[in-house]
């Protein structure tokens, strides 16, 4: 896998890694396509963070690099959309405006908290942190339109305490498969997230059993990324990843220009 669908620079609000470094490191990396995926979650709550996006900036900057380093990597234009119920429609207006290439949709909150925080987890036992998120991922996706993947679908299960035991496709298959099916039926992808491999986790996000169960589903719509922060985390355990995702019968990946998928299989 040699494209990297999932990175973030300091135009995101948790990251501090100059985009130029981003670029070389893919270089140096074999890689032969990155696509900058900056946070931008309109109304996101001040206490846990600022997520706005300098759009002329980022843009501008983007462009700056594809002349600089063009010839060796192909640069693309994204954006992760921070899912929150009142901002469909404000998505939608947003993303026509701009030259988009790729647009992931994540959930980052429940109720207006992020779970990243224990603050969440004071009032939830795990099962109703996790299931909480779900239900309301699945509501906003209903809303969403403009978007190509779904980002890191088990999010949640990064930071939920005892989450290693407590969490598996079979014990909240009546949350997820509604979720799989919605993908499916709307024709979008599923991204598969290697930052769970890079948390300790253990399994990429989603986890293999909820990628089989996609499968059995009948989806093949994937994309790939590393959620990368700074340099170390490109393309991070993508060789791994790639192991995996063979073995659950997965052939290909998808990537996008203009919005537009480009199937290409896994060892591209």
């Amino acid at each position: 896998m040699k494209a990297d669908f999932h990175l973030h620079t300091d135009f995101s609000g948790d990251s501090d890694t100059p985009m130029t470094d981003m670029v070389q490191h893919a270089i140096y990396l074999g890689l032969n396509t990155i696509c900058f995926t900056e946070h931008f979650d309109q109304d996101f709550p001040p206490r846990f963070g600022n997520f706005s996006l300098d759009i002329c900036s980022y843009y501008e900057r983007v462009n700056t690099l594809r002349s600089a380093y063009g010839s060796h990597i192909r640069i693309l234009l994204g954006v992760e959309l921070g899912m929150q119920s009142h901002l469909a429609d404000y998505y939608e207006t947003y993303v026509s405006r701009f030259p988009f290439d790729f647009v992931i949709a994540s959930q980052h909150l429940v109720d207006r908290v992020d779970p990243y925080y224990p603050e969440y987890w004071q009032t939830r036992s795990s099962r109703e942190g996790i299931e909480e998120y779900f239900t309301e991922l699945l509501e906003n996706l209903k809303k969403m339109k403009s978007y190509d993947t779904l980002g890191h679908l088990d999010y949640i299960v990064r930071y939920a305490p005892d989450a290693h035991s407590e969490y598996s496709y079979e014990a909240y298959a009546s949350c997820i498969d509604p979720i799989l099916t919605w993908l499916i039926e709307q024709d979008k992808c599923l991204e598969v997230n290697s930052a769970g491999l890079k948390y300790g986790l253990g399994h990429p996000n989603p986890q293999e059993s909820v990628l089989k169960r996609y499968r059995e589903l009948g989806g093949e719509k994937i994309t790939i990324g590393s959620d990368g922060h700074c340099p170390g985390h490109i393309a991070y355990a993508f060789p791994d990843l790639m192991q995996r995702l063979s073995s659950l019968g997965f052939r290909y990946y998808f990537t996008f220009e203009q919005r537009k998928p480009i199937c290409r299989k896994l060892e591209e």
